[in-house]
C-alpha cells in the first residue's frame, strides 16, 4: 500500500443502528459536576452545539446519499444518519431542564442555528460544478468535525475522574452513550469524504475551518453559560481554567487535543486507527439510558 493512502483497520468496522434512548433529568443539578461550574458548563456547551450541528449533518448526508456508489458505505451512511438524529434530540431534551434551573440557552442556540442553517446551509447555486463544490466542501467539514467528536467520545469513555468527582450519573450516561456511538461510527464521515472527493488540500482547508469554528463557538458557549448562571458571583472563564481541567482529568487535556491535529492531517490517517470499537460496544451494552435500565445512583429510575 502506498504510504500516501489512508491505512484502514478493518476489524474496527461494525454495523450501525440507531438506539432508542431515554434519560430523566428531574434530579440532575445545574452544576452536575459538584462544586465545579466551569467543568459543568464547558461540557454543557455540547447541548447547545450538537442539536443544530447534527441536524445539519443529517441534512447534508441526505443530499449526498444518492452519490454513494458503494453498498456497504451506503448502509454505514444510513446508520450514521439514524444515530445523529437521535443524538440531536437527546441533547435538545436537556435544554428545558436548564431553563427550569434558571439558565435559558435560547440566545446562544439562536446563534448556533444561524451558523449551521444559514452560513453552512444550502445555497442557490446552478447545477454543476458550483453545486457539487459546495456539497463536497460540507462533506469534508463534517469529516473534520467528526474527528473531534470521536476524540471527545473516546475521552469521555475513559474519563474516570468525572466519576470520582461525583458527576451526575444520568448526565455521564448521556455523554458516554453519545461518545460510544461517536467512536462506533467514527470512520463513516471520513470514508464518505474519501468516496466523493478525498482531495488532500480540501481535507487540510476544511480541517482549519472546522477547528477554528469549534474553538470559537465553544469558548463563546462557555462564556455564555458562566455569565448567565444565576448561582455564580465569580463568572470568569479562561483558557487557564480549561487547561487546569485537562490536567485534573475532568476535561480533555490540551496536549492530547494538539496531538490529534497532525494525526488527522497525516496522509495515512484513517479514523479506525483511533479509539476502540470493542470499548464503545461494551459501554453501549451496559448503558442504562440506551437499554431502558434505571440509574441506581440517581434515585433508581
Amino acid at each position: 500500500m502506498s504510504n500516501t493512502q489512508p491505512v484502514t483497520v478493518a476489524s474496527e468496522h461494525t454495523a450501525l443502528k440507531a438506539r432508542k434512548v431515554a434519560f430523566a433529568w428531574e434530579d440532575t443539578p445545574l452544576h452536575w459536576v459538584p462544586g465545579d461550574p466551569f467543568t459543568t458548563h464547558t461540557i454543557n456547551v455540547l447541548h447547545l452545539l450538537l442539536p443544530a450541528g447534527e441536524r445539519w449533518f443529517v441534512h447534508v448526508y441526505k443530499q449526498v446519499l444518492p452519490h454513494v456508489r458503494d453498498d456497504r458505505l451506503r448502509e454505514d451512511v444510513i446508520g450514521f444518519i439514524g444515530q445523529e438524529a437521535v443524538h440531536s434530540q437527546a441533547h435538545d431534551d436537556v435544554l428545558p431542564h436548564l431553563r427550569a434551573l434558571g439558565l435559558d440557552p435560547t440566545p446562544y442556540t439562536a446563534q448556533v442555528d444561524w451558523f449551521f442553517e444559514k452560513l453552512l446551509g444550502d445555497r442557490t447555486l446552478p447545477p454543476g460544478k458550483a453545486r457539487d463544490w459546495w456539497l463536497k466542501e460540507r462533506v469534508a467539514l463534517i469529516a473534520a468535525i467528526e474527528h473531534y467528536t470521536a476524540f471527545l467520545g473516546d475521552w469521555v469513555l475513559g474519563a474516570e475522574e468525572l466519576d470520582r468527582q461525583g458527576a451526575d450519573p444520568v448526565m455521564l450516561d448521556l455523554l458516554r452513550w453519545h461518545g460510544a456511538e461517536e467512536v462506533e461510527h467514527r470512520s463513516v464521515a471520513f470514508d464518505l469524504f474519501m468516496h466523493v472527493d478525498g482531495g488532500y488540500r480540501r481535507r487540510v482547508r476544511t480541517w482549519a475551518a472546522a477547528f477554528s469554528a469549534l474553538v470559537f463557538l465553544w469558548q463563546r458557549g462557555i462564556r455564555f453559560f458562566m455569565e448567565n448562571d444565576p448561582t455564580l458571583s465569580d463568572r470568569r472563564a479562561s483558557f487557564r481554567d480549561f487547561h487546569d481541567g485537562g490536567r485534573r482529568g475532568v476535561l480533555p487535556s490540551t496536549p492530547a487535543m494538539l496531538r490529534s491535529i497532525p494525526r488527522y492531517l497525516s496522509r495515512t490517517y484513517h479514523p479506525s486507527q483511533e479509539g476502540s470499537t470493542a470499548q464503545a460496544l461494551a459501554y453501549l451494552a451496559s448503558s442504562p439510558g440506551a437499554n431502558g435500565l434505571p440509574h441506581p445512583a440517581n434515585g433508581g429510575r
